[in-house]
This record gives structure tokens, sequence and C-alpha cells, in this order.
């Protein structure tokens, strides 16, 4: 192939002649747009920033951002076959532009089955686009702006998001868009758009998560709040969108995940795939993810989402399994290993906190992290369930409550952990009525969790229900043979005088001691 030759998809650009053609018949492109493309495909697959486009395509010149934005647009259009169904200049968010070459030794593959190992779009990138203003009065524009700006915040603490700046996203304020063609322009997977109606003292916000990509609706849901505090109305809906949207938006990369060639796996889809195992919090699933995580840290070896979920891999086989001293020491250092990188992440903080409370058995340096994950984002539902938890076990049990019910309330879906920490914290606190309340509504949640039996069991004898709670027992020895005090000991017992009533409990349903 001519050196000058760049192809990408059925294009074909030579940069000496500059001329562009598209199975082999030429297309009419010149001017800026032709410029661009000549610079993109200069850099071969590399990013182009924005400063580097505008030192090439207009040296010397001060001209607005959004130049550069008509003119890709442009470009884009020519370039939009209708093929893939996938944009060729992909947007970089944060950073500039990039072309989508083929390798110069591979052949053009025309049925377009390694473009997605080819695209860069991020797989949880996300625009929230400025919400509609329904009110018909444009002073009240803040109030949807404002809603929009916090929800954009939320999402950006959470590290595994990559979002579109408010700057980039405000420029389609009041147009009709195309999200398709918005998807491609920020180069992102999904898009968040909604609208807000305020009459009087009520307000109404309607939110629907949508992927980019095919335009297929994915979540919505719809807000009706009193405005009493109007900053406490716009905190708690930022809060109930970001709760909802990051479960949502996890399960659909995981299934995407599971359609991907095992040998085009990156860090990211490996960590995904172990997701669903790590979840589960079961010795067996979580032996089946550890290999997931390691090979994501032979990929990525700083990557600190999957040194923290190793931590609680090695946590569930120590706890769960055989408590060999080495899955202990195992999920300890890396706990560590993930603050390295991941000390502004709420999720990595929110796992390790409770991988150093139970293992390690570090209260302070614990809530230290729990502290910082809900600093870097309150409505993170990993950090209220693991620090409920942590809480109950404590005797905080008011505390613990209040934690359990915000991550319910935020995350009404995702609700195991909460439901556990609640039925603990009204366990210790002699409410067993609660108890038993909260560790069936685990089960309802989540049948197949051992723990969740195991805590109804204790709250059932505690309640006189003697009868019912060892065949409950019975239950959790089904599901975890290997289950006894002297496990929970290993796990709970530096709180001896908290420990020693739930393990009289779990005996007298008839859970062994060894």
């Amino acid at each position: 192939m001519d050196s000058n030759e760049v192809r990408f998809g059925r294009f074909r650009l030579n940069l000496g002649q500059r001329a562009l053609s598209r199975d082999g018949t030429l297309i009419r492109l010149s001017g800026r747009p032709l410029d661009i493309l000549c610079v993109l495909a200069s850099a071969r697959g590399d990013v182009v920033t924005k400063d580097e486009l505008m030192a090439r395509i207009w040296p010397g010149q001060i001209i607005e951002e959004n130049a550069i934005q008509v003119q890709v647009s442009t470009l884009r259009k020519v370039l939009d076959d209708g093929k893939s169904g996938q944009p060729h200049v992909i947007t970089v968010p944060g950073r500039g532009y990039r072309l989508l070459t083929l390798d110069q030794n591979a052949p053009a593959d025309p049925s377009g089955t390694d473009n997605e190992q080819r695209l860069t779009i991020p797989g949880t990138s996300i625009a929230v686009l400025p919400f509609e203003n329904m009110s018909g009065d444009p002073e009240q524009d803040y109030f949807a702006d404002g809603i929009v700006e916090d929800i954009i915040t939320g999402l950006a603490r959470i590290k595994w998001f990559f979002v579109i700046a408010r700057n980039s996203s405000f420029i389609f304020k009041g147009k009709a868009v195309d999200v398709k063609q918005v998807g491609r322009d920020l180069g992102v997977r999904y898009m968040l758009e909604g609208s807000v109606r305020k009459s009087g003292n009520r307000a109404r916000i309607t939110a629907q998560l949508i992927d980019a990509q095919t335009g297929v609706h994915i979540w919505a849901e719809r807000y009706d709040r009193v405005l009493d505090d109007i900053f406490t109305v716009q905190d708690e809906i930022t809060m109930s969108v970001i709760g909802a949207i990051e479960p949502s938006i996890r399960k659909i990369e995981i299934e995407r995940v599971r359609r991907k060639r095992p040998d085009s796996l990156d860090a990211y889809d490996l960590v995904l795939r172990a997701l669903p195992l790590v979840h589960k919090r079961m010795p067996l699933d979580a032996t089946a993810a550890i290999p997931l995580l390691e090979r994501a840290l032979e990929l990525e070896p700083g990557y600190a989402v999957a040194h923290a979920l190793l931590a609680w891999c090695f946590h569930f086989r120590y706890r769960r399994g055989d408590l060999r001293e080495e899955d202990r020491v195992a999920s300890i250092r890396h706990a560590h290993e993930a603050l390295t990188d991941g000390d502004d992440d709420a999720t990595t903080l929110a796992i390790v906190g409770i991988v150093l409370w139970f293992d390690e058995h570090n209260i302070k340096r614990a809530f230290e992290l729990f502290d910082r994950a809900l600093a870097l984002s309150s409505s993170n539902v990993l950090a209220l369930s693991n620090s409920a938890l942590a809480l109950a076990w404590m005797e905080k049990t008011d505390a613990a409550v209040e934690r359990a019910h915000r991550a319910l309330r935020i995350s009404p879906y995702d609700t195991v952990a909460a439901l556990i920490a609640l039925a603990a914290a009204h366990f210790h606190a002699k409410r067993y009525a609660e108890a038993v309340e909260a560790a069936t509504r685990a089960i309802e949640s989540s049948p197949n969790f051992s723990i969740s039996h195991a805590y109804l069991a204790a709250a059932l004898v505690r309640s006189g229900r003697l009868e019912e709670a060892r065949v409950t027992a019975r239950r959790v020895l089904a599901l975890d043979p290997t289950m006894s005090i002297r496990r929970w000991s290993a796990e709970l017992g530096f709180m001896q005088a908290v420990f020693k009533p739930f393990a009289e409990a779990l005996h007298a349903a008839g859970i062994p001691k060894e």
C-alpha cells in the first residue's frame, strides 16, 4: 500500500493527492473538513487535540472552539456511509479527535465485524443534555440547569464513568436533537435527557436514559416533589437519578461484554465480567472471579477497582471458605494497593473500607475511607451500605439505620447489602420484628445468599419463633454447608461483646459451632 494512503472503513484517503474515495469512487471534499481529515489521517489513529487542529487549520488566527465542531460535523456527514452504524471520527472527551484507521497490513473488513474492537468510544461514556423547561417561564431555566449540573458533577465522581463536561453538552440547549447524531458528535454511548415542569410550589421532573448508538430507551423515571426547600429537592432528585443510572448502565455493560469475543477483552471488560461473580459474595464465585481480575491487572497494573474487587474476593474466600490465612493476607494487600491509585473513587474506597474493617480490624482507617467515599459521592450506595453494616456491628444502630435507608431510597433495586445492614442494626438494637422484616426482604431480593437467611434465623430465635428459626437454619446449611459459628467469629469475633448474643442465637437455630 502507498505510504501516503490511509484506510478507514470503506474509505481511502491519499494524503499526497488529498483525494478521498469510497469503494474506489472519488468523493468531492474540500476546504476545512478536508484539512481536518488530512490532519487526523496523518496522526495514523492517534488523538489530535483541539489546540493542534486550531494551530494546523487556522494558524495565527483567533477563532471560537465551536468552529472545529461545525467542521467536524460536516466531515462526519460526508463520511457517514450508513453501513457500519459507527462514526469514523471519534470525539475523545477532554482531549480531541481521532480517526478510526485500519491497520495498514490488514485487509479491510466490509462486514464491520471488527468494528467494536476498533471503536474508541468508552463503554460507560455519558452526556447529560440540558433538561427542557416545560414551565413556559424562561426565568425557571435556572432550576432545570441546576439539576443537570448537579447530575453531571455526581456522575463525574464515579470513576468508571466518562462524563461529558457541562460546556459541551449545554451547546444543545434549546435545540431539537437527533440522539444518534449527538452521541456521535460527543463520542458517547449513553445520554440522559429530561424535562422540568414547575408550577406553584410543586415540580415534576422526568429523566430518561438512552443508548445513543441505537436510540433505545433504557430507563425512565418521574419525580413529583413539593418545593418547600428547593435545594433539598434538587439534591434528592440528583441522588435518585445517579443512584438509578449507575446500576442500569453497569448491567447493560456487563451484558455487552458477555457478547464480546474472549480474545478482544481489555482490562475494563475483564472487570465487568468479574462483577456478577463478585456480587454473589460466595467463595466459589469469588474463586472464578479472581483470574479475571488478575488478568485485568496484568493489562493495567494500577487498576484500582480491580485491586479492590480482588480484595473483596479474597475476603469472601477467607470468610466463607477454608479460613486460609493467605486469603486474608491477600485481601488486605490488594485493599492497600487499591488505595495507591483509587483514593478518589468512591466505590473503591467503599470496598477497601469494609475489607479493612473485617479482615484487618482497622476500624479507624475504615471509617476514614467511608467518610471520604461519601464526601466524593454522597449517593454511592456501596459506601452507604458497607458503612451501615460496620456501624450496626459497632452498636451505632441509629446511624446504621439512617445510612441503610438512604441507600434503599437512592437505589431501590440494588438492595441486599443495605437490607442486611438494616437487619443487623435492628437485631443489635433488640428490635427483632424489624430485623425479621429486613432479613426477609433481603432474602426476597437474593434468595440464594446464605447470609440473609442466617440473619433471619438469628432474629427469629430472639422473636421466640424457634421452629421457624430451625427451618431457616437448615436452609442456610443447604446453601452453605460450611457455615459455622467459628467462621462468623473469624470475621466478627473481635467485636466479642456484640457478637456473642448473635452467635448464641445462631447456635440455638441450629448453626453448628465448628
